[in-house]
C-alpha cells in the first residue's frame, strides 16, 4: 500500500507539471508546528513526490490573511467560522476536515479558581473570571483564540479585568509564559502535551469536558482564480496526502510524553 501511494503521488506529479525543484508554501496554525506533527507528517511526502514545503506557523487569522494575499498555495487551520468565510468569500477551495484534537483549560497545579471542581465548561469560565485570577489570552486572532472568545461570550462574561491578558503569542509561548506567571489559559492538548513532555511545563490540565473544546482541523487550497500563481497541483498533492490513509495512520500514530495529541478524521 506504501508503494503504491509513493508512485500515485509522484505520477501525478509528474502529470501535473510539478517538477522535483518545486516549493510549496504552507500557512498552518502553531499548534500543527509546536506539536511537532508538521516534523514527521510532511517529511514522507516530500521525499515521495520532491515537492519541498515551505511551512508558515502563524494564528489561523493571519494564516487566512496571508492567503487572502496570494501568499501562501494552501492553508491548514482550525476555526470553522473563518474558514467558511475564507471559502464563501472565494479565497479558497476543496475545504477538507482531516483531523481534530481538543481544547483544555490548564492553569497552575494549585488551582486557586478552582477550576477542576467546576460541574461544567460555563461554570469553568466563571469560577475564573469570578476570581478574577490571571489569565493569558493569545490575542492574535488564531483559532484558539477565537475559540476562547467563544467560550466567554457562551458564559455571559467580558474578560476585562486586570490579570486578563492579550499576549499576541503562539500558542507554545503562552504556555511557557502561564507556567512562569502561575496563570489559567485556553490550549489545544496537542501543544500542551508535547510542551510538557520537555518536562518545564508548570501546569495542569484542568478541565478538558465536552463537545464544546473539540478542536477540528481543516486544509484549504487557495483559490487559483483568486491567485494565479497558485501552485494548485502541488497543493492538491498535500491535501490528499494529509487526508489519505498513510498520512492518517501518521496523525493518528503520532504522540509525545505517552499521549495521542491528534484524532484522523479520514482513517477507516
Amino acid at each position: 500500500m506504501r508503494k503504491l501511494l509513493a508512485v500515485i503521488l509522484i505520477l501525478l506529479s509528474c502529470a501535473s507539471g510539478v517538477s522535483a525543484a518545486t516549493r510549496l508554501r504552507l500557512a498552518t496554525t502553531t499548534s500543527t508546528e509546536n506539536s511537532g506533527l508538521l516534523k514527521v507528517l510532511l517529511p514522507p511526502f516530500e521525499k515521495r513526490t520532491g515537492i519541498k514545503v515551505d511551512v508558515i506557523a502563524v494564528g489561523t487569522g493571519k494564516a487566512l490573511t496571508l492567503a487572502r494575499r496570494c501568499d501562501v498555495d494552501l492553508v491548514m487551520v482550525h476555526a470553522p467560522k473563518l474558514e467558511k468565510q475564507f471559502v464563501a468569500q472565494g479565497y479558497g477551495i476543496e475545504r477538507r476536515r482531516f483531523m481534530h484534537n481538543y481544547f483544555a483549560i490548564v492553569g497552575p497545579p494549585n488551582d486557586p479558581a478552582l477550576v477542576g471542581q467546576a460541574r461544567d465548561l460555563t461554570d469553568a469560565m466563571r469560577r475564573i473570571a469570578d476570581k478574577q485570577a490571571p489569565f493569558l489570552s493569545r490575542g492574535d486572532r488564531s483559532g484558539t483564540h477565537v475559540k476562547e472568545l467563544s467560550l466567554w461570550a457562551a458564559a455571559g462574561i467580558k474578560p476585562h479585568w486586570p490579570d486578563y491578558r492579550e499576549v499576541g503569542q503562539g500558542m507554545g509561548a503562552v504556555l511557557t509564559m502561564a507556567g512562569q506567571m502561575g496563570a489559567y489559559t485556553l490550549t489545544d492538548l496537542g501543544t500542551f502535551y508535547k510542551y510538557r513532555s520537555k518536562g518545564k511545563l508548570a501546569l495542569k490540565v484542568l478541565f478538558a469536558k465536552g463537545e464544546l473544546l473539540e478542536n477540528p482541523y481543516s486544509v484549504i487550497v487557495v483559490n487559483p482564480q483568486r491567485c494565479p500563481r497558485v501552485k494548485l497541483q502541488a497543493a492538491r498533492a498535500l491535501a490528499d496526502w494529509v487526508c489519505s490513509p498513510e498520512g492518517q495512520r501518521i496523525i493518528a500514530q503520532y504522540r509525545a510524553g505517552g499521549h495521542q495529541l491528534f484524532w484522523p478524521d479520514l482513517l477507516r
